[in-house]
């Protein structure tokens, strides 16, 4: 019987136009079909329908402080962060722990102890060995673990050749190296190794806060991959890595405007002590793969991740707030006077390490039945004390509403917590999942289904996650293709989850759980003889056993007990193609909502509520000068309810925060590019590559807040949110180069 040749987009829909079919699908219609025959194999072969593919080339050039993975994915509809300093991100309703992060299907891990974005420094992706990037927003396979949101799933590649790829800018500079040596049966190198150091200083950046304080934010890394095939069946890779992230903040003085034009307010704070934050993080995975024929594969992975984490500080501040007269400028009334002492001494040791097993086993080329299984050891070591002391016209905050003057009490804290905590748990999971490719008539018909078990005992619970994807495209004329997603989905808990308010560890917490359900459709068609995909999606997430938290700044602090209940719902919309011809630029559009009920109160937006959101990515060249290049990012998101003070009833307090509005853009003139290169440079000819950028971050000069400050006037008892602001516009220069 003839095979028919299905186009790619029904096994990867969400696949990048530069590997599209043609206009037109000329394959001839038969009644009776064998055998479906998917060509064109890459680099993280994934059958999971609800997965996007990104460019690892538009996330090098995305103008974005955070870094270029996360940076890209932040524009996708369904992605939503309020901070340009962090690498993390929040993804339908969901907050910064619900996201899972794998490198080459290992999964990997966050420092646990950011408070603010400031601290975060580099994150652990590293663009420069990125081969393929996949992200799901949510209904993703079996295979991937238990989190509430999203999978991102980065693959490193191998290179071919001798190459050098480095860039120095005002906040920090790269060097990447790597080589491919000798050549197995089949013509491949035999072995590859790829290393790159990275090192961050966003001192100039921070400056732009307009504080009078001195930073001195120090990151760096070191990553490895090496890969050995000892033949076309059998190879071994190994990727390491080493991270160090030194904060060091002394505040000297601050002053803010807010309030209105009939009211406007000023608060001036002067400090006095310091902060000094160390984080250092670890890991090494080793896997051998071993591939006996067309039919199976066989992966097992052995992996170690350490992380140490020290944030210090003693903090005193002085405050004065007071209005002016809207006309003369001058100070006419004082409303509060005080101040407050903040204290910390927090040190964090995880240390996890274990294997996992892999497999794979197509009996044809339509099928697949995958299974896994992975161990994991566990040791959290955690010491915490911290507390805050507020201070107003003389009392200490909170104090009881009549104050005897012959005896003031007990001095109170605003919060204390404290606690030593050591467990050595350990972790099992395992997953099975079957996936088909077949025809339904004239129709393309793509099922993936299958379910994970896992089993933790600290807490000594077990649980089941069953999960399924339906992808259909009709022989229509018009090219749709409609995707049908859910399931199961269980946060496991965690260092952050099983902690509660009081700094104790919880054994008896338990994982919070979303049932999904996503459907999609992708309408592919042709504008201007240029490809473009249209994809739409709707979900609803039923949730329960959830832990109620509160965002402090980019902190989670959860509750440490599983006393709420919640739902989500909302729609994506995402327009892709090229708007400029060889070039891939998109428009993302959504709207959502996520409420909880806590004790039975009733429904209250959670942190995360994000509502209406835009964002663009955008590139852009000049035809007569193709060496300029152009890309910008824009986002506009309404604000999130998390203006409200930090540990205090979220039924009383409601405050949301600004709408969060910026634009990123990047310009570049490439010198040398590979695709113009014609040689007789002289000495430039070592070069493949030769560009200088500049980069304005938030080009309009937007001041954006992330979080608020509460003065409390104790005359009034009125509390005055003062906005948190995020950094003004600044000018980066940057010079990439490559040698091949």
């Amino acid at each position: 019987m003839k095979k028919l040749v299905l186009p790619l987009s029904l096994m990867v829909p969400m696949l990048v136009f530069s590997q599209a079919r043609k206009k037109k699908d000329t394959t001839a219609k038969v009644n009776t079909i064998e055998e479906v025959v998917f060509q064109k194999k890459t680099t993280g072969k994934t059958n999971d329908i609800t997965t996007v593919k990104i460019s690892a080339k538009d996330a090098q050039n995305v103008a974005s402080i955070s870094g270029g993975i996360e940076g890209i994915i932040k524009t996708l509809p369904s992605v939503n962060s309020n901070t340009e300093l962090s690498s993390q991100y929040m993804v339908r309703g969901g907050n910064y722990d619900e996201n899972l992060i794998y490198i080459n299907d290992i999964e990997i891990y966050r420092p646990f102890l950011i408070r603010n974005s400031q601290q975060e420094g580099l994150s652990i992706i590293n663009p420069d060995m990125v081969s393929t990037v996949n992200f799901s927003a949510g209904g993703f396979e079996p295979r991937y673990g238990d989190k509430m949101s999203s999978a991102l799933n980065i693959y490193y590649r191998e290179p071919e050749k001798f190459e050098v790829d480095g860039e120095a800018s005002l906040i920090g500079g790269r060097l990447t190296t790597g080589f491919g040596a000798g050549k197995d049966s089949d013509g491949d190198k035999k072995f590859t190794a790829l290393f790159s150091g990275r090192y961050r200083n966003t001192n100039l950046v921070l400056n732009t806060l307009k504080e009078d304080t001195d930073f001195n934010p120090k990151y760096m890394d070191f990553q490895t991959y090496l890969n050995y095939h000892f033949s076309p069946k059998f190879s071994m890779s190994f990727i390491g890595y080493y991270s160090k992230n030194d904060y060091e903040m002394i505040p000297k003085e601050r002053s803010v405007d807010f309030g209105s034009l009939n009211q406007p307010l000023n608060l001036t704070v002067n400090y006095a002590g310091r902060e000094d934050d160390k984080y250092k993080n670890m890991m090494g995975t080793y896997s051998m793969n071993f591939k006996p024929s067309e039919k199976w594969r066989f992966t097992l992975d052995a992996f170690a991740y350490q992380n140490r984490e020290r944030e210090y500080y003693s903090i005193a501040s002085a405050y004065i707030l007071q209005t002016f007269d809207p006309i003369t400028g001058a100070p006419v009334t004082s409303y509060d006077t005080g101040g407050q002492i903040e204290h910390a001494r927090n040190d964090l040791f995880v240390r996890t390490y274990g294997a996992q097993f892999r497999t794979r086993f197509s009996p044809n080329v339509n099928t697949d039945i995958e299974l896994g299984f992975k161990y994991e050891k566990e040791n959290l070591k955690d010491l915490t004390n911290e507390w805050k002391l507020v201070d107003s016209a003389g009392y200490s905050l909170p104090h009881a509403e009549f104050v005897d003057p012959r005896n003031p009490g007990d001095l109170e804290l605003m919060y204390n917590i404290s606690g030593q905590n050591h467990i050595q748990p350990t972790r099992m999971s395992a997953y099975a999942q079957y996936s088909q490719k077949f025809f339904w008539g004239s129709s393309k018909v793509f099922v993936n289904a299958g379910a994970r078990v896992a089993h933790w005992s600290f807490n000594n619970e077990t649980i089941f996650s069953p999960r399924a994807q339906f992808a259909f495209k009709p022989d229509w004329d018009t090219d749709m293709l409609f995707r049908l997603s859910g399931g199961v989905y269980y946060q496991a808990p965690f260092y952050k989850e099983i902690k509660d308010l009081d700094g104790n560890f919880n054994s008896d917490i338990k994982s919070q759980r979303s049932i999904q359900a996503i459907l999609a459709n992708d309408y592919e068609f042709y504008f201007d003889d240029r490809p473009f995909k249209l994809t739409t999606e709707l979900y609803y997430k039923k949730m329960n056993n959830l832990i109620p938290y509160y965002m402090d700044n980019v902190r989670i602090r959860y509750s440490g007990k599983n006393n709420a209940s919640g739902y989500a719902y909302g729609i994506d919309t995402r327009l892709f193609g090229e708007f400029v011809p060889g070039v891939d630029s998109w428009l993302s559009a959504s709207y959502a909502r996520v409420f909880e009920n806590i004790d039975g109160k009733g429904d209250i937006p959670r942190p995360t509520d994000q509502r209406f959101r835009f964002a663009m990515f955008y590139q852009d060249y000049m035809p007569r000068f193709p060496q300029m290049r152009v890309n910008l990012t824009l986002v506009y998101a309404m604000g999130l309810p998390t203006g409200a003070p930090v540990l205090t009833d979220p039924y009383q307090y409601q405050k949301t925060l600004p709408s969060y509005k910026r634009v990123d853009l990047g310009l570049s003139y490439a010198f040398i590019d590979p695709k113009e290169k014609k040689g007789g440079y002289g000495f430039w000819g070592n070069f493949d590559e030769l560009t200088l950028g500049v980069q304005v971050f938030n080009a309009f000069n937007i001041r954006n807040t992330v979080s608020n400050q509460w003065i409390t006037d104790s005359n009034t008892n009125l509390m005055y949110p003062v906005p948190v602001r995020l950094t003004g516009r600044f000018f980066n220069v940057k010079l990439e180069f490559k040698i091949k």
